[in-house]
């Protein structure tokens, strides 16, 4: 059961959000925050699996509290580096953040990913795939709206480069089919139903190309599978 901070500077979307959660079987709220602030200090305080951070808030806002908040990952992750999982989850290792807002400009992304974050969604976004967003980055996947897909594709993918990728030639061709999928921007899930392979293959073959690529994320993957024409396209 993922258990769940909510941030957000008003009162109804808070409310509203805790209410959808707690009514939802396999969730449970262990706080709320009106701002970045009290966000680190209720992080900390009750080590949350999943935050819901809004961006604009008053005083530190949710880009800035997302740092503050991650910022004891990084020596844990040194230690992940030659692990299997290392690249796909991070479970032990401090909350996952799902950025929620009503901004969704390229500028947001990006600024939310250099920060930390796991996934971005906008507030108008259905409460069926809100639960099922955190679910996803619950369990180490990264998430974003199609919107803040197509934006940080379109700002840092384009035009297609002429080169050849490196390390793309060391893909056998089922990781190639699967690293097509990924710049997609489809989850570990999806793509297993798609190939017709166990998630826990899909999960091996996604590692085995980010480390043949020297890619550290999944949103870097998604990038350059776009800007090198590796993505897969989809109907």
């Amino acid at each position: 059961m993922p258990s769940v901070l909510v941030v957000d500077d008003q009162f109804l979307i808070r409310s509203g959000l805790t209410a959808l959660l707690t009514a939802a079987p396999g969730f449970e709220v262990v706080g709320e925050a009106a701002d970045g602030e009290e966000a680190v200090r209720l992080a900390a305080a009750t080590r949350p699996d999943v935050i819901l951070m809004d961006i604009r808030m008053p005083g530190m806002d949710g880009i800035a509290a997302t740092e503050r908040i991650l910022a004891g990952r990084e020596d844990s992750a040194a230690g992940r580096e030659d692990s299997a999982d290392g690249l796909e989850d991070c479970a032990d290792d401090g909350p996952k953040v799902l950025v929620l807002t009503t901004f969704d400009s390229d500028e947001h992304v990006f600024h939310a990913l250099r920060a930390g974050a796991a996934g971005f969604l906008v507030k108008d976004t259905p409460p069926d795939r809100l639960l099922a967003a955190i679910a996803t980055v619950h369990a180490g996947e990264m998430l974003f709206s199609p919107r803040a897909l197509r934006g940080l594709i379109g700002t840092y993918a384009t035009p297609v480069a002429r080169a050849p990728y490196p390390g793309l030639d060391t893909l056998t061709p089922r990781e190639r089919e699967v690293f097509a999928l990924v710049g997609a921007g489809l989850s570990n899930d999806d793509i297993a139903g798609r190939l017709v392979l166990s998630p826990a293959t899909v999960k091996t073959h996604v590692h085995r190309c980010m480390s043949k690529l020297a890619l550290s994320s999944r949103a870097q993957a998604v990038v350059v599978a776009h800007k090198f024409g590796l993505a897969a396209r989809m109907h």
